[in-house]
């Protein structure tokens, strides 16, 4: 028995191969949703936009992928996993180059648009993948190696942009998804397995289910990446995309909860284990996206530093978790799943708070020690995490448990990224007003301050009205500073607490065993 369970078992390398080469698709595809955005202003440069039309180089894509991550596991039944993947892999290269060469701003979201469409399907079908060809006992391995993908990849996104925009130029960002994109398609061509198309399938197709899905989705998306810069409900396009995303999305939950042969199987989140997972990794988008998002911001805005120097701090957060995520297979052997993740989450929840205590002089020296905490936690929330959700479930619902599992954590991301940009300014606004009350000519400290400002500015030349007038402005900048450091804590403390609210769910998982889908055979 001890020999036919070892058989079964073992991988071969053409197998590793297939799982290596998805698994690198995947990274790519995430890496490109983080890649861009600290080159944004030099693309806008260059394609003549201004700021606000140039957010819409990373909606189009981040649109584009939300709705094609659901359909991954119908369309892949289809057209077969091998054909899938080798067709969208070489559209995804061939898009990544059209954005290099883009001659002008429509050009570019039109590319990134099908370079979005072509690379969300990546990140699904690596999980399919390592799913379908592994033993439950090599599971976990493949986790680990996804967990990459899912953590390591939106923290090195903006340093390594930002490294290839400084040293070459923005095209690099687009032109380095070359090799990548031809190794996958080289290890799929060889590893995976070719299949029959099940062209018959489009005729039963749930389009009803489709369409309303593409539409609900596509408007959330961009509610949640413009909201923010249009100031939300004050502008006609958001109130309209809602009203869509409301609407579509409530038919879309009805079509697939009532129909008998759904294209993505909701009912899935009905699954205890599952259903609390995916609340975690909405979470863990959030948390991810979120601190991509703000502390970069943080460390331009207030700090002045680089896009180079930005870099030196995330990689503390980045490369860290490649020396943890290879031993979490053999740490879940060993401990309850559900320790590790709840350990993971309040490890992520730690660094976030330790980050809601920033002063004007919190740079890289200060926060080395909270991205080395969160680097400890991310690897410890995904691996395992996806070991549960997966728990059980049959072979035939990977595709779906795949689609829906990526699309919650892409779309907590969106979340994240759309709920801490309203807080800052909503807080920064808050905390201007508070600290305004202190600084006028009716206190003393701050009469103090402004003539002591005054006098510094008469002594570099200046006149007394003109250093009156510096003054008061160095002190109002001084305020509006400090206003954005408390806002920017705030944004911190809220990321901490949602992690730590989603963390109760782990009290609830049903006991697994690290070893993916078999547990509740």
């Amino acid at each position: 028995m001890t020999t036919v369970a070892a058989n079964r078992d073992r991988v071969s390398l053409k197998t590793w191969i297939g799982v290596f080469g998805t698994v690198l698709g995947a990274f790519m595809a995430v890496l490109d949703i983080q890649i861009t955005n600290s080159s944004l202003r030099d693309i806008q440069a260059a394609l003549g936009a201004t700021l606000e039309e140039g957010s819409w180089i990373s909606t189009s894509y981040l649109v584009a992928e939300i709705i094609v991550i659901p359909l991954t596991g119908w369309l892949s039944q289809v057209f077969s996993v091998r054909r899938y993947l080798l067709v969208n892999a070489t559209l995804f290269v061939c898009f990544s180059i059209a954005c290099a060469f883009a001659w002008n701003l429509p050009s570019m979201i039109v590319a990134r648009a099908f370079q979005g469409f072509t690379g969300g399907i990546l990140i699904p079908m690596a999980f399919t993948v390592l799913l379908t060809t592994l033993p439950p006992s090599k599971q976990p391995i493949g986790m680990a190696l996804f967990g990459i993908t899912a953590t390591f990849a939106p923290s090195i996104g903006p340093t390594f942009g930002g490294w290839l925009t400084e040293n070459f130029s923005w095209h690099y960002v687009f032109y380095i998804n070359l090799i990548p994109g031809l190794l996958l398609i080289a290890a799929v061509w060889y590893a995976i397995d070719p299949r029959p198309m099940q062209l018959n399938l489009l005729k039963q197709g749930d389009w009803g289910g489709i369409i309303a899905m593409a539409i609900g989705l596509g408007s959330l998306q961009v509610v949640l990446e413009e909201g923010s810069r249009k100031d939300w409900f004050s502008s006609d396009l958001i109130i309209r995309l809602s009203i869509l995303a409301v609407i579509f999305l409530s038919i879309f939950f009805t079509i697939e909860l009532t129909r008998k042969r759904p294209f993505i199987n909701l009912r899935l989140l009905k699954e205890r284990n599952f259903g609390l997972a995916s609340i975690i990794n909405v979470s863990l988008g959030l948390g991810l996206y979120g601190s991509v998002y703000i502390l970069p911001l943080y460390l331009g805005q207030i700090q002045g530093y680089t896009a180079m120097q930005i870099g030196e701090v995330l990689m503390w957060v980045g490369f860290p978790q490649l020396l943890v995520i290879p031993f979490v297979p053999k740490l879940m052997q060993k401990v309850d799943v559900r320790l590790i993740i709840g350990t993971g989450v309040s490890l992520f929840a730690v660094s976030c708070f330790m980050n809601s205590h920033l002063t004007p002089d919190s740079g890289i020296d200060q926060l080395r020690w909270s991205q080395l905490v969160r680097a400890m936690g991310q690897p410890l929330i995904m691996v395992p995490l996806s070991t549960v959700a997966t728990a059980g479930l049959p072979a035939a619902q990977a595709g779906s448990a795949s689609g829906l599992f990526n699309m919650m954590r892409n779309l907590g991301g969106s979340i994240g990224i759309a709920a801490v940009a309203t807080l800052l300014t909503q807080r920064e606004q808050f905390h201007s007003n508070r600290l305004g009350e202190f600084v006028s000519p009716y206190n003393p400290a701050a009469q103090e301050a402004i003539n002591q400002a005054t006098q510094y500015f008469v002594s570099r030349g200046s006149d007394l009205a003109t250093a009156q007038n510096q003054a008061i402005l160095s002190i109002a900048n001084r305020v509006r500073q400090q206003a954005y450091i408390q806002a920017f804590n705030d944004c911190f403390y809220f990321i901490a607490v949602a992690l730590l609210v989603s963390g109760i769910a782990v009290l609830f998982f049903k006991k697994v065993k690290a070893s993916g889908m078999s547990a509740a055979h």
